[in-house]
């Protein structure tokens, strides 16, 4: 599958909460980093999603926002990494965050978020996405 989503997690539901119109599906992707996802009651049912199934979480790059420490918010996903590559471009930045057996986390962010953050090479950050954000792959 080919998708211009820079960031890719597969695992496996641990759990799916279904609801008259939405649902919350969480996803387990090794070495403790879980992903809530929430999507459409239809979309549970027509993708046949059920406990124990391996998945595809789907998550553009501009939807991932960054911070320096955790912090309390309403966004469901948090994950914790290490920065391990600043790309800057006129406007933008790339920033890859290495989180571990699981891969990396891509965000797109201001230079001037960059500049602000402090941010460099070998820091912890922590990538910060709405369940809302999120796309699943059957």
């Amino acid at each position: 599958m080919k998708t211009s989503a820079r960031n890719e997690l597969t695992g496996k539901i641990s759990d799916i909460q279904v609801g008259v119109v939405m649902s919350e599906v969480k996803l387990d992707v090794n070495s403790g980093i879980h992903i809530s996802a929430t999507i459409t009651k239809e979309s549970v049912d027509s993708l046949g999603l059920t406990k124990g199934m391996e998945v595809t979480a789907l998550i553009k790059s501009s939807s991932v926002i960054l911070s320096k420490e955790p912090l309390k918010v309403s966004a469901r996903n948090t994950i914790k990494g290490t920065i391990k590559e600043l790309i800057k471009g006129a406007v933008n930045s790339e920033v890859k965050l290495s989180i571990g057996d699981n891969g990396t986390i891509y965000a797109i962010v201001t230079n001037d978020a960059v500049e602000d953050l402090g941010f460099s090479v070998g820091e912890t950050a922590y990538a910060i996405i709405k369940a809302s954000n999120v796309i699943l792959v059957a």
